[in-house]
């Protein structure tokens, strides 16, 4: 990092310290300590500004500290992180802390992110709506993005670009592992009993029953709200401000029907119809 952002960090560093004594002077240290470190973990374009405003919410509940760092697997300068680096974020996060990211199910995040004083929610996403999710950040609203020429100057048509993401790319110089892949490498959360694994969609559409699975979650893990658990949820619902996101387009269910073409129907079910029907989307390949 150059010398802007290692400033940025330190300053950031110093904030949290300041904001963990505040937060301790204010509800106790021992109300401090007793609370997990919760991560909101999410593949991308899959809800990860969701789960973090969500998590910023529990700030209005107890004795939780928001860091205002950076994903845990990404540098102040957006730089992507290696092994070691995202290891060392998890490993500093302190009681309370909130923070969030994009981990894959392996070692040694796995062993990171589940022991007793941890938190981790990890949110996923249709594949579908997550393949145009990812297509329209790409070409519409990051230009930086690896698949942003690919995208704009190599392929000329939705239906191409999302054939792309649901093959994989690896030529003029994009490279995108397909979707597939993709899944596969997050999929093992699903089998972790200490992590809590929710739907994007659930969080749209059946906010109050999600919010409240996060709450009981929480309660395992070590969290005792001070108030009713209705005025609980309503303070979490409130600060889920989707609009807010620097990323936010849609964001609604079921998005990938008024893109998807019949060729694209069937390169996906031919590629990964059965990601579908494990991760509980479809009950077969007749969609």
């Amino acid at each position: 990092m150059n010398s802007y952002y290692t400033t940025k960090h330190y300053l950031k560093l110093l904030r949290w310290q300041a904001l963990r004594a505040a937060t301790s002077l204010r509800w106790g240290p021992h109300a401090l300590q007793s609370l997990p470190a919760v991560l909101g973990n999410a593949m991308p374009k899959s809800g990860s500004h969701l789960i973090i405003q969500v998590l910023q919410g529990l700030c209005g509940l107890g004795p939780f500290v928001n860091p205002g760092f950076p994903p845990v697997n990404r540098g102040e300068d957006n730089s992507k992180l290696p092994e070691s680096g995202i290891l060392a974020n998890i490993r500093n996060m302190r009681s309370g802390d909130i923070a969030y990211g994009y981990i894959k199910a392996k070692e040694p995040f796995i062993s990171a992110l589940t022991p007793p004083g941890r938190g981790t929610i990890f949110v996923y996403r249709d594949p579908r709506d997550m393949i145009v999710s990812h297509v329209f950040y790409a070409t519409q609203m990051h230009e930086e993005h690896g698949m942003h020429r690919y995208y704009t100057e190599v392929l000329d048509s939705m239906e191409a670009r999302i054939e792309a993401a649901i093959q994989g790319v690896d030529e003029d110089g994009a490279e995108l592992s397909s979707v597939q892949a993709k899944y596969v490498s997050y999929m093992g959360w699903l089998d972790q009993p200490d992590v809590l694994s929710m739907r994007f969609e659930n969080l749209i559409l059946d906010r109050e029953a999600a919010l409240n699975c996060i709450l009981d979650y929480l309660e395992r893990r070590g969290f005792r709200a001070s108030i009713p658990r209705q005025e609980a949820v309503a303070i979490l619902g409130e600060a889920i401000r989707p609009k807010k996101s620097g990323t936010y387009r849609k964001g609604q269910p079921g998005n990938w029907r008024e893109y998807f073409t019949p060729a694209n129907k069937a390169l996906f079910k031919e590629q990964a119809g059965g990601l579908l029907v494990q991760l509980g989307y479809e009950k077969d390949d007749q969609w």
